[in-house]
């Protein structure tokens, strides 16, 4: 099994941590199993967060893990120049643009502390959609009604093809945020379409991004996502169990470089947040680790 492009898509708002090395890790492994490039995707719509020292910290733990990227910036300066979200804006908008044609597209001025007070999980429950309010509403997001969506096919590593609803999680998920920027799942969609990826690596808590990424690929007619084989990998956890995060203040890859840790170093601490028996040391023995 051969694949062209899979990609490491990084956010630059916060430091690096051990859960994010895994995926990149992982994600060079299945690369070069399967002889795909890679390309280097920096997810900077989030300017109130973006900060040119995360780019470079980007940057560095590629370096410190021997990670080769194929495509994309080698310095902050090539990224703001040429690779930064807002040089491609052209071709979300036009994504956007032929959404407004769809059936499906509603404006929703909810904030969260309302869709907290109808539903206490935080589940969005489509209550804009009776309101019908014009997609040219001032501070209104766009959403997709995916209330009575179908079942959508998939293709999970290696080959498998399955099927599943959209989860709850991104029931009548969002496509244009209420500044009028590009939603995550707009963007993700069309860049992963824009360079070609066809093996994408996320953790398992983006499932039900994948599979809103499914629906609004048929929406907008692009049949060849349903092409895409995705690998959701399990998730590593802190002391307290719970999932790590940037914004959290999980122990940082930067933090381990300064204080002196190794490659190796970090691998021993990576086997032993899987809870692996035997000790990881390097490359080859992740990889073997793994038994792809």
């Amino acid at each position: 099994m051969k694949f062209a492009q899979t990609r490491i898509a990084p956010t630059p708002s916060g430091f690096l941590h051990l859960g994010n090395a895994y995926s990149f890790l992982l994600t060079k492994a299945l690369a070069e199993k399967h002889g795909a490039k890679i390309l280097l995707r920096i997810d900077d719509l989030d300017r109130e967060r973006y900060r040119q020292e995360y780019v470079q910290d980007i940057l560095d733990t590629l370096d410190f893990l021997e990670i080769q990227i194929h495509q994309g910036p080698s310095s902050v300066a090539e990224f703001e120049s040429h690779w930064t979200q807002q040089e491609r804006m052209p071709l979300y908008q036009a994504a956007l643009e032929q959404l407004q044609f769809s059936r499906l597209l509603f404006s929703c001025t909810c904030t969260k502390s309302q869709i907290l007070q109808i539903d206490p999980r935080g589940i969005y429950l489509g209550q804009c959609l009776d309101r019908r309010m014009p997609l040219d509403k001032n501070e209104a997001a766009w959403r997709i009604n995916t209330l009575d969506a179908d079942f959508l096919d998939y293709i999970a590593y290696p080959s498998t093809r399955k099927s599943a609803l959209i989860p709850e999680e991104a029931t009548c998920y969002v496509v244009r945020k209420k500044d009028t920027n590009p939603a995550y799942q707009l963007s993700s969609l069309v860049d992963d379409l824009h360079f070609g990826v066809d093996l994408i690596v996320r953790g398992q808590d983006l499932f039900p991004s994948t599979l809103a990424q499914l629906d609004l690929a048929r929406i907008l007619g692009k049949q060849e996502f349903a092409k895409t084989t995705f690998f959701h990998h399990t998730l590593l956890k802190g002391p307290d169990q719970s999932k790590l995060s940037k914004s959290a203040g999980a122990f940082s890859i930067r933090q381990l470089r300064q204080d002196g840790k190794t490659l190796a170093d970090l691998f021993l601490l990576l086997g032993q947040s899987l809870g692996l028996k035997e000790e990881l040391r390097s490359h080859k023995d992740f990889e073997e680790s793994l038994a792809l």
